[in-house]
């Protein structure tokens, strides 16, 4: 499936997903298999349409926000053979935000909404400004973690290793923060898109639950469905 949707991906958007009309299926290639799952041509599609509606309303939102200093979000395909079901969020070297699938991420979405609230939530990392935040906390803590080993008379390869961890713990404290956070935006960007965050977040259900971990990367999933929840109901006035 994943060769499939890269040929149809490949084709459409050389490369790079942009705002752009899906091409119509042919009457020969049916969207959804017996199983009631897009099939390969069908996941393209839906990928396709959806980044068309939340592309924009994220830039929007990232405009009215008024954090990041570059709104022009580019959505790119990762087709790296075996590459596991993820996005990710980040900027090149001019500081243009880049949200990233990949193949396995687009064939395993369940529906349109699920597409819609990830994309959401990747470029709800950019808009708040997560990654200058993290970075900014990861150079206190080294310089924290550095200073206390350099008092305690530590080797300077300690010294490293200190602000090593010091980089490591000061940035861990603050992502599942983060995350919330990027769940209540992605949430509204979606909604705003004109889909379903609420049955979006179904994906969660398919995910290892990471638990309530001191210093884990992200919160357990029972809490961040909660928090979509919170902010749907909130915005509908609910």
């Amino acid at each position: 499936m994943r060769a499939a949707i890269l040929v149809v991906l490949a084709l459409a958007l050389g490369g790079c997903v942009g705002p752009m009309p899906a091409p119509a299926p042919a009457p020969d290639q049916p969207l959804i298999g017996p199983d009631g799952r897009p099939t390969a041509r069908g996941a393209a599609l839906q990928f396709l349409q959806v980044v068309a509606r939340v592309e924009p309303v994220a830039e929007a939102v990232c405009r009215d926000r008024g954090i990041a200093a570059n709104c022009d979000i580019r959505i790119v395909v990762d087709d790296r053979p075996g590459q596991p079901p993820n996005a990710f969020q980040t900027e090149d070297q001019a500081g243009r935000p880049i949200v990233g699938f990949t193949l396995a991420l687009i064939a395993d979405a369940r529906n349109a909404d699920e597409l819609a609230f990830v994309l959401g939530h990747e470029a709800a990392h950019h808009i708040a400004g997560h990654i200058a935040q993290q970075q900014q906390q990861a150079l206190s803590g080294a310089l924290v973690a550095a200073a206390m080993a350099q008092a305690n008379g530590l080797s300077p390869d300690q010294v490293r290793k200190a602000q090593a961890f010091g980089a490591q713990v000061a940035v861990r404290s603050y992502s599942k923060q983060f995350e919330f956070e990027a769940d209540a935006l992605g949430a509204e960007i979606a909604l705003l898109a004109g889909y379903d965050p609420l049955r979006g977040v179904g994906f969660f259900d398919r995910l290892p639950d990471p638990g309530d971990r001191f210093l884990g990367s992200h919160p357990p999933n029972a809490q961040r469905k909660a928090q979509v929840a919170a902010s749907v109901r909130r915005l509908r006035g609910i």
